[in-house]
């Protein structure tokens, strides 16, 4: 097993929903879905925007698509026209989240 950043195995994108942040993460790869799977969970997701993320967290999976979808509810300080945040649409969450380190086999780094 080896500690790497999720950009690793995954791409992103991100946006605002008023004042919810939408985040899309998808596998390169269909066998490595499983892996977003297991290690994207909706309290890992939560912990690791907190301070962001002042709501709830819902995670949405799309097999098909090889993808996970997560909104961050109560995350842009009230949505892109009345929020003073720099990142008022949420559109920093994907980079932010593809920083995230998750743990991955051996093996799916050689297929890189």
């Amino acid at each position: 097993m080896a500690r790497v950043p999720l950009y690793t195995i995954a791409h992103a994108r991100s946006g605002d929903k008023g004042d919810a942040a939408n985040c899309g993460v998808i596998a390169y790869r269909q066998e490595w879905y499983p892996i977003l799977q297991e290690q994207l969970t909706i309290e890992r997701v939560k912990e690791y925007f907190a301070g962001i993320c002042l709501g709830p967290v819902e995670r949405y999976e799309l097999p098909n698509l090889w993808a996970l979808n997560f909104i961050l509810h109560s995350a842009l300080g009230g949505g892109g026209t009345v929020s003073l945040k720099l990142d008022a649409q949420g559109k920093t969450i994907a980079s932010a989240m593809l920083m995230m380190e998750i743990d991955v086999p051996d093996q799916v780094l050689a297929q890189r």
